[in-house]
């Protein structure tokens, strides 16, 4: 995407965000998460200390979700460039969000176990970013084909993303048919 300003200088910064997907099992996906801040000048900070133009953050975090309840079975931290000695003691910092559901909730979650001085703001970002990733992860890894109207699959989505946003509203087309789905199946089920 271009600027509608026109710049007046050098490319100064860059952060770029990565996620991707996979399959581990039938039942588990590996969510992948990449942060990498470069910086395209020298730079110094108001102590007077200079950093070298380059990779400032480079930090990646994997993710085992269980497909179907959202947990976090696993989570792997790799801190490949960080700007101190003293940020790879956050490493672990992520440790305690397995067990945790990617559901409405869970950044304010992780913000109390990593944010703060508890954590590194920039994973806590990484993961930010990555959350609303496992929903799409997880759609895929259960779209791979159509097996017919899942009444629990249709449930779980009204509950995750109704009112998330404006394709999802409350009263919008998407969700009243969802609901009529529901509905009408819920009417089969008990005439039978």
């Amino acid at each position: 995407m271009k600027s509608p300003w026109e710049s007046k200088g050098e490319k100064i910064h860059a952060r770029k965000i990565d996620i991707s997907t996979y399959e581990h099992d039938p039942q588990r996906i590996v969510v992948e998460g990449s942060l990498r801040d470069e910086r395209f000048q020298d730079s110094f900070l108001v102590t007077g200390e200079s950093f070298s133009r380059g990779v400032i953050h480079h930090m990646t975090i994997s993710l085992l979700v269980n497909s179907s309840t959202l947990v976090v079975e696993d989570v792997s931290v790799c801190l490949s460039s960080v700007p101190r000695s003293s940020c790879r003691e956050t490493a672990d910092s992520l440790a305690l969000i397995k067990g945790l559901s990617i559901t409405r909730g869970f950044m304010a979650k992780v913000k109390k176990i990593a944010g703060g001085n508890k954590g590194c703001t920039h994973l806590v970002e990484l993961l930010q970013a990555m959350a609303p990733a496992v929903f799409q992860g997880v759609a895929a890894f259960r779209a791979k084909e159509f097996t017919g109207f899942e009444p629990l699959r249709a449930e779980t989505a009204l509950k995750l993303l109704a009112g998330t946003c404006h394709a999802w509203r409350e009263d919008g087309p998407l969700v009243k048919q969802i609901t009529a789905l529901l509905d009408q199946h819920r009417k089969d089920a008990s005439s039978v």
